[in-house]
């Protein structure tokens, strides 16, 4: 490029220009001088380039002859480093500020005992994945191998969950599954519904406490789905005060105190 030779006509500056272009780019004489100017560089780079990788094959070759045998590769340290990459689990509104909506998110929140909305929109984004999952199949032949082998799946999952009824287990029902239908499998609905906590709040601070368990292991995430299997197992942790466990913090210093009530009336 003609910038190369422009470029070394200016002093170099951070704030001004580097080059500067000709007033008369179409003059014969200057475009035959530059062309010339281009080829001559070009050659001479390509000498050097030329001669250093000859002298670089010529000392490996020297070094080889020298021991006997071939360069073995540098052996590099081996690293651990994971790299994980992320899915989406939740996407915002649209509309971030439509009036309808905010009321039912508020809604829900209360209702439920959400920390956020985000954990609506997340809930959000599983059914709509739900649903994408039932119209392409609906999309396809019913005899198609796809579609009976996927939409039995999809149907075995809605049953697990308790999603669907057993008389409703067909890909058109999975369109009309609700967010509130999502919400009631939660691990924090369920602890309220089944009267092991006061409130839906209280129900949220017993599992993230540790309190909770379903069948014998202990979970502490609220939004945990609760299988249909795994209902009737939810109860208190065997190491949970409000269960089989040792008094709590607040029961021991309530008992001392009325141990010490009781030595000071004696």
């Amino acid at each position: 490029m003609p910038q190369r030779l422009w470029h070394h006509l200016i002093r170099v500056s951070a704030d001004r220009k580097t080059f500067k272009t000709p007033r008369r780019p179409y003059e014969k004489e200057r475009l035959d001088a530059e062309l010339k100017l281009l080829e001559n560089t070009g050659s001479a780079a390509q000498r050097r380039n030329t001669a250093a990788r000859e002298a670089k094959e010529e000392d490996v070759n020297s070094h080889q002859a020298w021991h006997g045998a071939t360069l073995q590769p540098t052996p590099t340290m081996p690293t651990n480093a994971i790299h994980r990459s992320y899915r989406k689990t939740f996407k915002t509104p649209r509309r971030p500020y439509e009036k309808e909506r905010l009321d039912a998110e508020l809604k829900l929140v209360g209702e439920y005992g959400l920390r956020c909305k985000r954990e609506i929109w997340r809930v959000q984004y599983a059914l709509a994945k739900l649903r994408k999952a039932a119209r392409t199949l609906l999309t396809l032949d019913p005899k198609d191998p796809k579609r009976i082998f996927e939409g039995a799946a999809l149907m075995r999952r809605m049953a697990r969950y308790g999603l669907l009824a057993d008389d409703e287990l067909e890909l058109d029902s999975v369109l009309q599954l609700s967010t509130q239908k999502l919400l009631e499998r939660r691990l924090q609905t369920k602890v309220y519904k089944q009267g092991l906590a006061k409130s839906i709040h209280h129900a949220r601070v017993l599992i993230r406490q540790r309190h909770i368990r379903v069948g014998s292991q202990p979970v502490n995430v609220p939004s945990f789905n609760v299988r249909t299997s795994s209902e009737k197992h939810i109860d208190f942790a065997v190491n949970s005060p409000y269960g089989q466990g040792p008094p709590g913090r607040v029961a021991k210093k309530r008992a001392a105190s009325r141990a010490a009530a009781g030595e000071d009336e004696e």
